[in-house]
């Protein structure tokens, strides 16, 4: 029985749904036939991508859902690859509940054995590409998967496991006694197969920049997140997304889970470079781009030339996230590309938290912008009270895509529902949220609270830097001091002092590093993330 007095708010959100998915083109007239199929498979499979991408080969099975180096697929041709890769899967012995591990670059191998595996109803445990051999072995000991579906470039870093089969998702001509992903598909059956006794899970692992990465499990997610990405990020049915993001990623992968939705063909290259990236872009005719920061800032890089020699004026959506976008980026890549950027903030534990659409970045750059629908976002202070704007605290966000817990056990602090995403943020008087950095990178120095993000903000919108990360370190004198890390600009010749007299201009000069070490570039994980433990181990020679 329906709550009578939530009836009306129910109604708001289906209007809002409704308002939303017709906007983006999800909603259209189909013909009753279609539409009962349709209505079969979602109650039968659900909405993740067994069920999302078994309604596309029904809606629209002749449309390309994938291009990758190999060619096009078209959405049947994805729902018959992955029932016979299904099939093989359950004659190696895997059922519902046992898990699937995918170590793959994003190309057709990681989309088959994701959708294959759902029909099995495995969970889909997702590893890092740039895994470490010891972090990639302590992850697989502790998830314990029945399958590691891998590129072949990465079988060395497997060879330490215990107790694994592995299956190739991409082979490089190299002889190999594993399976191979082409192998299973050509020997299973294309026949469709009746819905396991469980959905699967899907656990996406944190960045790990701090230590081992845990993993972030969730079941479906259904319509409501979409619902709720949409309201802001103004993606459309049909069209062309280059997601150069990687697809393990909460980022990556939101956007290959959207093209069951909104029957999106994904434009797929199994490593970034900045100028392949702007040709897949223009060659392909994509309407859309998923990237993470540092990929913007590696394009932007690029001689002036190279970057006026592509038009991306049929791009209407250019979707970052992953990382903060730092400094003046944002306004620098509009000012080359037009003003179709999106910066999305979230974590692997919440997803999806703010959204600042192109007139924010141009108000306030930096922002992470605001709340989407269905999503709420506070800043509570050490005691879970809200704090005014303009004043820093802990984020907390609520909403449908809050994950259950570490698979290895705990979990995020939650306060009245509002999960913690482990960074310190603001709002500003426009109800803009900016992130100042992790709720544990905050140094206290000389009394003084000092946030690293800040004064790195700072030190980007400096015309010879390139990037820059600061970090907290001990001070006999003060407690802690910041250091920062700085890549120069080809041919810049700016020097320490320089660089310290930049941030003195602008900041209180308690927040002025007290040294300044240059470097090549600085250590990232594969989603683009700075890893500072490694700028911390290697110290002021780095």
């Amino acid at each position: 029985m329906i709550d009578v007095r939530r009836a009306p708010a129910l109604v708001g959100q289906q209007l809002v749904s409704l308002r939303v998915l017709t906007s983006a083109g999800v909603i259209r007239p189909y013909p009753p036939q279609v539409l009962a199929r349709l209505a079969r498979t979602l109650v039968t499979w659900g909405t993740g991508p067994a069920g999302g991408f078994t309604t596309m080969a029904q809606r629209a099975p002749h449309q390309v859902a994938l291009v990758d180096e190999l060619g096009e697929l078209t959405f049947r041709e994805l729902h018959e690859r992955s029932n016979a890769l299904a099939d093989s899967f359950k004659s190696l012995g895997v059922a519902a509940g046992d898990g699937i591990a995918i170590m793959c670059r994003n190309h057709r191998g990681f989309v088959d054995a994701s959708i294959a595996a759902a029909k099995v109803g495995a969970d889909l445990l997702y590893l890092n590409t740039a895994f470490a051999g010891p972090q990639l072995v302590e992850v697989l000991e502790r998830e314990k998967p029945a399958l590691v579906v891998h590129d072949e470039e990465f079988s060395g870093l497997l060879d330490a496991a215990e107790d694994i089969r592995p299956v190739l998702g991409w082979t490089d001509g190299e002889r190999s006694d594993a399976d191979t992903l082409d192998q299973l598909i050509a020997a299973g059956s294309r026949e469709d197969h009746h819905p396991p006794p469980r959905p699967s899970r899907v656990i996406i692992l944190t960045s790990g920049t701090t230590g081992t990465p845990k993993g972030a499990p969730r079941s479906e997610a259904g319509v409501d997140a979409a619902v709720a990405l949409l309201s802001r990020l103004p993606l459309r049915r049909g069209w062309r997304t280059h997601i150069a993001a990687p697809l393990f990623h909460t980022w990556g992968w939101a956007h290959w889970a959207l093209a069951m939705l909104l029957g999106s063909t994904m434009v797929l290259r199994r490593r970034f470079e900045p100028e392949d990236c702007l040709r897949a872009v223009t060659e392909h005719g994509c309407d859309s781009l998923v990237v993470i920061p540092v990929m913007l800032q590696r394009i932007l890089q690029l001689p002036q030339e190279v970057l006026d020699s592509y038009d991306l004026s049929k791009v209407k959506v250019v979707a970052a996230s992953g990382s903060a976008l730092p400094g003046d980026l944002g306004v620098s890549w509009m000012d080359q590309f037009g003003d179709t950027l999106y910066n999305i903030y979230g974590s692997t534990e919440v997803a999806y938290a703010t959204v600042a659409q192109p007139r924010d970045l141009r108000a306030a750059p930096g922002t992470a912008g605001r709340a989407p629908y269905a999503t709420v976002v506070k800043i509570l202070d050490e005691e879970g009270d809200e704090v005014p704007p303009g004043e820093p605290g802990r984020i907390f966000v609520g909403n449908t895509l809050l994950f259950e817990g570490y698979t290895g056990g705990g979990s995020k602090d939650v306060v009245d529902g509002l999960m913690a995403t482990g960074d310190v943020g603001r709002f500003d008087a426009e109800g803009r949220l900016f992130v100042e950095g992790r709720d544990d990178d905050m140094i206290v120095s000389g009394g003084e609270n000092v946030f690293p993000q800040e004064v790195e903000d700072c030190l980007a919108r400096h015309d010879e830097v390139v990037e820059v990360a600061c970090i907290g370190v001990d001070d006999q004198d003060f407690g802690k001091r910041l250091r920062a890390f700085v890549v120069r600009r080809e041919g810049g010749s700016v020097d320490e002092e320089a660089l310290k007299g930049h941030v003195k201009a602008h900041l209180a000069r308690y927040k002025v590093p007290r040294e300044v070490v240059f470097v090549d570039e600085l250590p990232r994980n594969a989603t683009g993330k700075i890893l500072k433990r490694e700028l911390a181990e290697a110290g002021p020679d780095a």
